[in-house]
């Protein structure tokens, strides 16, 4: 939703017209903002995973969001240091149903999760922070390819 390391300007088109709109806080407006890809962290909505939780399944609260959200050639990033997180293995099942790309991030092992993605970055690790700490440059290696590519 933001840049990582690339500055993305929006463009003059855009910058134009925010300024056809008010040229004081459109040019405030377009010299902060970026161009972004369209994401969302499936854990940061709050009052969703309570109320399912609470009302449905709780297992399948990523998998709603993914079914509410997801669109064919979207892509889902899943983390799992097992790869056997039941939650996050419904919103793969879930997404692959959709149409979606599953990426999985996972320790050496993969888990069930292994055989719902399309790409798997399995770190060859077995215990839960180290897993967690070979992710953080796996993710960001992810990110600058991402920018790099769209960018």
């Amino acid at each position: 939703m933001k840049g990582f390391l690339l500055k993305r300007g929006i463009g003059e088109d855009f910058r134009e017209k925010l300024l056809a709109q008010d040229e004081g806080m459109g040019s405030a407006i377009a010299d902060g903002l970026q161009l972004a890809l369209p994401a969302i962290a499936l854990t940061q909505h709050g009052a969703l995973s309570t109320a399912f939780a609470n009302d449905a399944v709780p297992e399948l609260g990523f998998a709603q969001q993914v079914l509410g959200y997801g669109l064919p050639g979207d892509v889902l990033l899943c983390l799992s240091t097992s790869g056997n997180s039941r939650n996050v293995l419904c919103a793969a099942l879930t997404a692959k149903a959709l149409g979606l790309v599953v990426v999985g991030m996972t320790g050496r092992a993969g888990g069930a999760l292994a055989s719902r993605c399309d790409v798997l970055v399995a770190v060859d690790e077995v215990e839960t922070y180290k897993i967690q700490e070979l992710h953080l440059p796996a993710y960001h290696a992810i990110c600058r390819i991402v920018e790099k590519a769209f960018f």
